[in-house]
């Protein structure tokens, strides 16, 4: 049990969660990760607002998988370009 959450609230989420069944969840997976794409380029865009879409876009793709992934996959080229 998690310090904040009863053992009665566990029990209502377990059940809410078997009921959705796999494709709920899954649909639930993939929308949150759309939520955290756009709250991280919303993030960048606020620090940086003369960046273009397309610099955003790949900002928030090294925030997400990290500089050595992200050279691996884009090169040596910063992504603010």
């Amino acid at each position: 049990m998690r310090d904040d959450t009863t053992e009665d609230v566990l029990a209502a989420q377990r059940r809410i969660l078997h009921r959705i069944g796999p494709a709920g969840r899954l649909a639930m997976v993939f929308e949150l990760s759309d939520n955290l794409r756009l709250l991280a380029a919303a993030g960048v865009r606020h620090r940086h607002p003369q960046w273009s879409d397309r610099v955003v876009e790949r900002e928030v793709v090294r925030l997400m998988i990290g500089d050595d992934l992200f050279r691996q996959a884009y090169g040596k080229e910063p992504a603010a370009t």
